[in-house]
């Protein structure tokens, strides 16, 4: 048996509710500009053909409580709430009549982005993956499972920003459906379990300081919080 040089990172783990066992999760992926009004607000317009995703490393995931450092890097550091599914079966090719057969459950969310290097990459027509996939990119709450949560559509999504409510939609206001997204998404990947898909964040994100406590709400799930530090 080959010796490893280094010892091997320990495995990326969620809570899930009411349960002794963890959910492993393997890759994540976010879908972009999925609410209109958020598309909107930085004047962008919804692609109506087909959603696009970009991904997070899961090393860069942090469990909801945290007190995390302000991100190197930036001067314009936001904000984005987001309903995030967590795949339990295999899904290749599935259809959107079955695709909801393959959650295992659900969790809210914090897509957290540097935004000043977005908006660099963009302008220079350049990817923007490191204004998206960096240490604590992705703050995620405990997993409820699907038959504890319900269909999504109705239940609303919200974002209090020390307090004062910042970001609040419905389920129902995504462009893409989750069974849309599910289908769509094993077009072009092997889905499985540990496989957590963010779908997207409604409009209302903005800049997040030194000192700013975060708290996400979506109806039926665990509450996400993130309180964030001082510059490293």
């Amino acid at each position: 048996m080959t010796k490893l040089q280094f010892p091997a990172p320990p495995p990326v783990t969620l809570p899930i509710r009411d349960s002794d066992k963890a959910y492993a999760v393997a890759r994540i992926f976010c879908v972009g500009r999925n609410y209109a009004d958020h598309a909107a607000e930085f004047g962008n317009q919804v692609d109506r053909d087909m959603p696009f995703y970009f991904t997070k490393c899961p090393v860069h995931m942090t469990r909801s409580g945290a007190r995390i450092p302000y991100p190197l890097a930036t001067e314009n550091y936001h904000h984005e709430m987001e309903f995030a599914v967590a795949i339990g079966t295999p899904a290749f090719r599935v259809s959107e009549d079955r695709a909801m057969e393959t959650v295992f459950g659900y969790a809210a969310s914090l897509d957290m982005t540097r935004r000043d290097l977005q908006a660099k990459a963009k302008e220079a027509r350049k990817p923007w993956d490191i204004s998206k996939d960096f240490e604590h990119g992705a703050i995620v709450g405990a997993i409820t499972p699907a038959a504890d949560f319900g269909k999504p559509g109705p239940q609303a999504i919200s974002l209090l920003l020390n307090g004062e409510p910042v970001q609040r939609a419905h389920l129902s206001d995504m462009v893409w459906s989750v069974p849309a997204i599910i289908a769509h998404l094993s077009t072009l990947y092997h889905l499985g379990p540990g496989d957590l898909i963010l779908t997207g964040t409604p409009a209302g994100v903005g800049p997040v300081r030194p000192g700013d406590v975060l708290y996400g709400e979506i109806d039926g799930l665990a509450p996400v919080e993130l309180t964030v530090g001082p510059k490293e």
